[in-house]
């Protein structure tokens, strides 16, 4: 069983995109999975909602909502960032999927597998999980 971790503005994709995270990451896993995202996302996304408007505030709106729905595992940490425990907790069967321009860098230098928005309408598998 893989574990795809979905990072803060991964969940914000649905409205600023029109892109259906969920049936994509189903369509392009053809492998049993289950989704994560840490307790820190979490506390991102409200942080959006109190401190930007419009777009983002939507966003992170219905992001917090798809959590509940699609019945995301919340992973509890310590650390603040959210990328230094994304970079700290990758495992052989960890996915990672992001937008951060930074993280994916990263990622793809400690060779991790990586779940990215293409063309801002479809996701792709990208990094060692090719």
């Amino acid at each position: 069983m893989k574990k795809i971790i979905l990072d803060t503005n991964f969940l914000m994709v649905p409205i600023q995109f029109r892109v259906d995270i969920f049936s994509e990451i189903e369509r392009i896993c053809n492998f049993s999975y289950k989704l994560y995202i840490f307790d820190k996302s979490i506390g991102e996304l409200k942080n959006i909602i109190e401190k930007q408007a419009g777009k983002n505030k939507k966003a992170a709106q219905f992001a917090l909502k798809l959590i509940k729905l699609k019945n995301i595992v919340i992973i509890k940490s310590e650390k603040e960032n959210v990328d230094a425990l994304i970079l700290s907790n990758l495992g052989k069967d960890t996915i990672v999927a992001t937008q951060d321009a930074l993280l994916k860098k990263k990622l793809l230098e400690k060779n991790a597998s990586l779940i990215i928005l293409r063309q801002k309408k479809y996701l792709q598998l990208a990094g060692k999980a090719l």
